[in-house]
């Protein structure tokens, strides 16, 4: 492969990656709005810990079927399509899928609305001893869960776009859900007896917005699906055949996160809310980037697999990996160091206790330790569905959930017991787990000899620890300086932390810059492997 094809197809993924990137930042920022208005009007309540219980279920199942497993499994199918079929059989095959989708996202929905006292006493059974949060979650449960059927399409047509390197939409679509909770929050609490209903009803009015604003851009590219039941195409064989077993691969984190959820209702009230605004937070990172390289890189390993570019396979592994961790290791050490501090600056008005950020503070350090693991599942899971083996990541799965039990036991209990922070040990066991699981992904493709880390991308993994050792010691000066956030104005707050981390991000980068890391020498392009 020519070193003029090696770059080309560098910069094809660098742009990409930096549209998806923009508009999931874009996205992120609005969801942090979002949060500081939830946190400031109903802080870590019973009524926050009922919705946000009420709200990561369709969440959650979400990111198993639109996010997790089903684009997993869809991608690299419609990618070969693309490649050996014709136009007409790739539509076949978007409209066969989107009937089947349709008719068992229906099917699902029903179940649960008609049985949502089932899947509360599911998801948060410690609620059963709270009769009034019981209600309140089974309520709303009713309203929300509606929100996975438009959602779940809102993943497909997203990953028919992304498949057409139309990366920009999807990535931009989950601002809706951020501007319709924000006006709920805000506007929508004065038309309910309870004001967390609000939130519930602007969850379910977001996802019609958002599957509705896709479809003229689907149909731009003429592949707007009209669904057909067909079960039996087989397409649709090939990706239920990918996707069943794909459930425990990619998504075993957002499982992990989902059965901290169920632990943290047996705990003391605010629990669920700690947990929560803490994902949010060290999901900042993991979704503008994390999630940005997988998306852009999963088409093109598909297609790099169905042609037997073996080489160019790795090279795009080793792109993704050096740009996860310039992100990843830094993310970490900042998150961990100014996790109060952040905190502080965002969440604690109104509602939202000096104690409430303290102990939200301490599940944040805990899963900021995980960033990097959580990040380069993304991009090791990507690599074996690209080759469609679902079976090594599954496996991988259900060894890194297991695992994430037993350590629930051992840091759970104890931490709860002495100190009341199990919620704490939920977290530091998530991210126990997560790196068992990015660690057996990568161990696997490299035992089968599809991919080994090269000697120039261990050189530039040693540069970007150094620059991230330099942030380190700079925001370790810099932290007596911020003083107690908490006793002054948010305008203060803001630029002090602000000035903190500019500083410390400048200093990352020229570090980093000076050292010369050969993905950055060429420009953030994947280069040939070494020997």
């Amino acid at each position: 492969m020519s070193e003029e094809v090696r770059h080309s197809t560098g910069r094809k993924l660098f742009r990409s990656s930096l549209t998806v990137g923009s508009m999931t930042m874009l996205s992120r920022v609005a969801g942090l709005v979002r949060d500081m208005v939830i946190a400031a009007m109903f802080g870590a309540t019973a009524n926050a810990d009922a919705f946000f219980v009420a709200f990561r279920i369709p969440q959650f199942l979400r990111r198993l079927f639109a996010e997790g497993a089903f684009s997993q499994a869809f991608v690299p199918v419609l990618s070969e399509y693309q490649t050996t079929r014709s136009v007409a059989e790739v539509k076949q095959l978007v409209d066969a899928v989107s009937g089947v989708l349709g008719a068992a996202l229906l099917a699902v929905t029903a179940v649960a609305v008609m049985g949502a006292p089932v899947v509360t006493l599911v998801f948060a059974p410690g609620f059963l001893e709270m009769p009034e949060k019981m209600a309140l979650t089974t309520e709303m449960i009713r309203i929300t869960f509606p929100y996975l059927f438009f959602i779940s399409l809102t993943g497909f047509t997203g990953a028919v776009l992304n498949s057409y390197s139309r990366f920009a939409v999807p990535a931009f679509t989950p601002v809706f859900l951020n501007l319709t909770l924000i006006a709920g929050a805000i506007y929508g609490v004065q038309f309910f007896d309870e004001p967390a209903l609000a939130l519930a009803w602007a969850v379910f009015i977001a996802g019609m917005v958002q599957f509705f604003f896709q479809l003229p851009f689907v149909a731009r590219i003429g592949m707007l699906p009209r669904p057909r039941f067909l079960p039996n195409h087989d397409g649709v064989r090939r990706i239920m055949g990918l996707m069943i077993p794909a459930l425990f691969g990619v998504s075993v984190s957002q499982i992990n996160l989902m059965l901290d959820t169920v632990l943290a209702s047996f705990l003391p009230t605010g629990s669920v809310s700690w947990l929560y605004y803490a994902e949010r937070l060290s999901e900042l990172p993991l979704g503008v980037f994390g999630i940005a390289i997988a998306t852009v890189i999963l088409p093109g390993l598909s297609r790099e697999f169905a042609t037997e570019s073996d080489t160019e396979y790795r090279h795009t592994l080793d792109w993704a990996i050096a740009m996860i961790c310039m992100v990843a290791l830094p993310s970490a050490a900042a998150l961990l160091l100014l996790g109060e501090p952040i905190l502080v600056t965002l969440f604690q008005y109104g509602q939202m206790s000096a104690r409430d950020v303290e102990m939200t503070a301490l599940s944040l350090g805990a899963l900021a330790l995980g960033l990097p693991a959580f990040m380069l599942i993304k991009i090791f899971a990507s690599a074996w569905y690209a080759r469609q083996d679902t079976r090594t990541p599954v496996r991988i799965g259900i060894i890194a959930m297991v695992a994430n039990m037993v350590l629930n036991l051992l840091f759970v209990l104890p931490l709860h017991h002495f100190w009341k922070v199990g919620h704490m040990g939920l977290a530091l066991a998530t991210t126990g787990a997560a790196y068992l699981n990015a660690g057996l992904l990568c161990h696997g493709l490299w035992r089968k000899g599809i991919y080994g880390i090269d000697r120039n991308l261990l050189r530039d993994l040693s540069k970007i620890l150094l620059a991230t050792a330099a942030l380190v010691a700079l925001l370790v000066v810099a932290l007596p300086w911020l003083g107690d956030l908490g006793s002054f104005g948010w305008a203060t707050r803001a630029w002090r932390l602000g000035l903190v981390c500019g500083a410390g991000a400048a200093l990352y980068f020229a570090v980093l810059l000076a050292t010369r890391p050969a993905f950055l020498a060429r420009g953030l392009r994947p280069r040939p492997a070494a020997g």
